[in-house]
Order: structure tokens, then C-alpha cells, then sequence
């Protein structure tokens, strides 16, 4: 796992799982979340909405969603910090669900003081160097980039939680 590796590299010591499904929905997402819960999460990575937009699932219940499994984290993990990786839609200025999409995960972080990954794929979408031949799914060489891309939000965020850690551990 990139960021796995990325972690180590930079000396933090955390426990990553994935719990991502190709094709995924928030809804899916959302009836998956228990088994997650069932261990103390410090960081959450949100990027789920996509494959419900492809849906044509309206933007408030995919907004929902989102918001209900950001919830249900906090509350069994007051203290975790969110990270939410936005996603686009192809024509980003084409249309107001094209927009509202967009937008809505700009709104989720500023609702949820979470950081905020604006455009996961960032570097990689549209490029068939960097994708599968399906080209809507990255290859090796486009995961690096979304690694890169989560990164940069991600290494603040986790020297944040190590330092308080470690204060924590002092204290005691």
C-alpha cells in the first residue's frame, strides 16, 4: 500500500486498513461502516460519491450519506480527524448537478472542520497513460499520483495526531 509506505518513510506508525470496494456507493459504504467502527480510528478517509453521481443519485442523498457515515465515526471516535477526498465529474461547469457535486465536498469539510482533498484524481483523470483501459480507473502508475495527491493532505494531519499522541503518552 502507497501510503502505507509513505508513513513509514516518514516515521509514523499507524495502523492503515482499507476498507474500499470498487464501484462502490455511500450507501454501500454506509452499510459496510460497522465492521470498520468495531476498531478506534485517529484519521478517517472519506471518498465515496462518485459511483452514485454515475447513478444519477441526487446530490442531497449522496450528501446524506456522507454526512451519516462522517457521524457515525465521530461518534464512536470523538477525537478522529476526517479527511474527504473530493471527486469531479467530467464537464465540470456543464450543469448545476455537475456543480452541486463538486461543491459538496468542499461543503462536507467545511461543515465538518475536515480536511479536504479537493480533486482526488487530480493529474490522472482523462490520461490513458495513467489509467486502466477502462480509463476511468487508474493503473499503477496513476495510483502514485492519487498517493501523492492524498498525501499532501494526509502527512499534516498525521504528524498532528502522532505529536498528540505522544503528548498524550507524556502525560500520562
Amino acid at each position: 500500500m502507497l501510503i502505507v509506505d509513505k508513513l513509514r518513510d516518514a516515521g509514523l506508525d499507524f495502523v492503515v486498513t482499507n476498507a474500499s470496494r470498487s464501484g462502490d456507493t455511500t450507501s454501500g459504504g454506509l452499510a459496510r461502516l460497522s465492521a470498520q467502527l468495531k476498531h478506534p480510528i485517529d484519521i478517517f478517509i472519506v471518498e465515496l460519491g462518485i459511483n452514485d453521481a454515475w447513478r444519477g443519485i441526487p446530490i442531497e442523498q449522496i450528501q446524506r450519506n456522507l454526512q451519516e457515515i462522517i457521524d457515525r465515526v465521530r461518534a464512536k471516535n470523538p477525537g478522529v480527524q476526517i479527511i474527504i477526498a473530493g471527486m469531479q465529474l467530467p464537464d465540470h461547469d456543464a450543469d448545476g448537478y455537475i456543480r452541486d457535486f463538486d461543491q459538496m465536498f468542499t461543503d462536507l469539510a467545511a461543515k465538518n472542520h475536515a480536511a479536504l482533498v479537493p480533486y482526488l484524481l487530480q493529474g490522472v483523470a482523462g490520461d490513458p497513460q495513467l489509467n486502466l483501459f477502462d480509463r476511468i480507473h487508474p493503473n499503477a502508475a496513476g495510483h502514485k499520483i492519487l498517493a501523492r495527491n492524498i498525501w499532501t493532505v494526509l502527512e499534516p494531519v498525521a504528524r498532528q495526531v502522532a505529536a498528540q499522541h505522544t503528548a498524550a503518552v507524556k502525560v500520562k
